[in-house]
């Protein structure tokens, strides 16, 4: 009696249960989405009078998805740590150690975690757009937590626990955080909002000042700026400005300008941002790459008069210009519209913008770093405080940073044929990348006297190409000045040729 009531029972239910599915699934086709949008509003009021649990949803990207949710990347940390002990579907990231793996929650997982007596619920999870697009350009998924905790407790988890998970998310994200080295891609490669502007590596540069072929003044000056500039949030806010900071390193090749950025990045704990303006198609998509940078990063651009025609070349006319001056003129603004047409159409007026307009202020604690071998072609706008407030000028290896780099090549801090070497620095130059060539070990057998004597020999070459260099500047100077007392002389006798003959 018992089983056939059962299975009346379960007969009955699964009936009901499939009529119910049926009429819902007519009334999705057939009624109006307004109807049931008003439909669906209602019902969520009614229930809210009868459930009795709370959802807070965190979402991956606020707005027109211009940037990544700083809260939505705290409680991924924060989960992270919690997940690895309690979920059952994890997903696996390299962590800030090349050998560490970091365990964070699956789509669609469910853990529990409990603050102060109370328990509540965190869910990670996605919203596809269910509307067809093209394949080439798919709609975005959009991922968020959904936190669900008792009603009892919402003073509790408002006031305390989303603070404490904040807090506790960006400490794990610090102690996990593995600084990554960024370049941008080409407009025409980004199909989807799916796919980042910027890709990267992972930022593995050994560099730091303490290896830096520098005077020890010079380093302790930019350290301590540095040091200065990463304590001074309050500072900036109260003065009113973006906290951010330029620097300009200039120099000839071979000076350190790159090794100095890895340096700065490696003691500050920084991305690096090397953005390459070539492949930016406009001032527009210039400013979305700024957007999608972080705080903490250093945002670089290298060699910045060859990146494009940003040299202070402004429009003028030439009014009194020789043919000559006039053909290199059209042969020059020619090269120009043709870089434009094929590359870049970045101006300088969008570059300025990007340094300290008003999209700078986006994010903070960023440093933006121009490098050049020729200052005095960039345009002074570009280079004057305020954009880049600090200048510092990386030139050719003194006896100091020798030293520095023989301690690091071949462990020695002194050596007799110091004297020498520093002798024939103060009368040569001689650029810090090739003093470390010729300091370099070429062979197994090569030790320390046989390095110096290396570098001895480079410098007494490098001397005697110098006094060549002088020799030949003397002798065209004199044959300039030979020319010119040549062209005097004859001006003279053709003046006093013609005063003869008016006389």
């Amino acid at each position: 009696m018992v089983p056939s009531t059962m299975t009346e029972m379960w007969t009955t239910m699964g009936s009901t249960i499939a009529s119910f599915m049926f009429v819902w699934a007519i009334l999705r086709q057939y009624c109006p989405y307004e109807v049931r949008c008003y439909f669906e509003k209602y019902t969520h009021r009614i229930m809210g009078f009868f459930y009795p649990y709370i959802k807070i949803s965190i979402h991956e990207f606020t707005g027109d998805r211009l940037k990544r949710s700083e809260a939505y990347a705290a409680v991924e940390a924060y989960l992270s740590v919690n997940s690895s002990k309690s979920a059952k579907r994890l997903k696996a990231e390299m962590g800030k150690e090349s050998t560490n793996l970091v365990l964070s929650m699956d789509e669609y997982e469910r853990v529990t975690d409990e603050f102060l007596g109370a328990k509540v619920w965190w869910v990670s999870s996605k919203v596809v757009s269910p509307t067809r697009s093209m394949p080439y350009y798919p709609e975005p998924e959009k991922r968020y937590y959904r936190l669900t905790f008792h009603k009892r407790y919402r003073e509790i988890i408002t006031e305390t626990y989303l603070e404490h998970v904040m807090r506790e998310g960006k400490e794990i994200r610090v102690r996990n955080r593995q600084r990554k080295l960024y370049t941008n891609s080409p407009g025409y490669k980004w199909p989807s909002y799916k796919q980042t502007m910027w890709s990267h590596i992972v930022f593995e540069h050994p560099a730091t000042f303490e290896t830096m072929a520098l005077e020890p003044e010079k380093k302790l000056e930019i350290i301590e700026d540095l040091v200065t500039f990463s304590k001074s949030k309050d500072f900036y806010a109260r003065i009113g400005k973006a906290w951010k900071r330029g620097y300009l390193l200039y120099g000839p090749p071979g000076t350190g300008k790159s090794t100095m950025i890895a340096a700065m990045a490696n003691f500050l704990n920084y991305d690096v941002y090397d953005l390459e303006l070539t492949a930016v198609k406009d001032n527009t998509e210039l400013r979305k790459l700024l957007i999608e940078t972080t705080s903490k990063s250093i945002t670089v651009i290298e060699d910045i008069d060859c990146s494009l025609d940003l040299t202070g070349q402004r429009k003028k006319k030439f009014e009194k210009s020789s043919e000559d001056d006039k053909e290199k003129i059209d042969k020059e603004a020619s090269r120009r519209e043709q870089r434009e047409e094929s590359n870049s159409k970045v101006t300088l007026s969008g570059l300025l913008n990007f340094i300290d307009g008003l999209w700078s202020a986006c994010g903070g604690e960023r440093l933006i770093v121009f490098t050049t071998n020729y200052v005095e072609k960039l345009d002074p706008a570009l280079i004057r405080r305020g954009r880049m407030d600090k200048h510092i000028e990386l030139s050719y290896c003194s006896f100091k940073g020798f030293k520095v780099l023989a301690k690091n090549y071949l462990k020695v801090d002194n050596h007799p044929m110091f004297d020498t070497i520093e002798r024939l620095m103060d009368d040569t130059k001689i650029t810090p990348a090739d003093v470390a060539e010729n300091l370099m070990p070429k062979s197994p057998s090569d030790d320390v006297e046989k390095c110096l004597s290396s570098l001895i020999q480079a410098l007494e070459e490098g001397k005697e190409e110098e006094a060549k260099k002088k020799e030949e500047v003397a002798a065209e100077k004199k044959a300039e000045e030979s020319k010119e007392t040549v062209k005097e002389n004859a001006d003279k006798s053709r003046v006093d040729k013609e005063t003869e003959e008016k006389l």
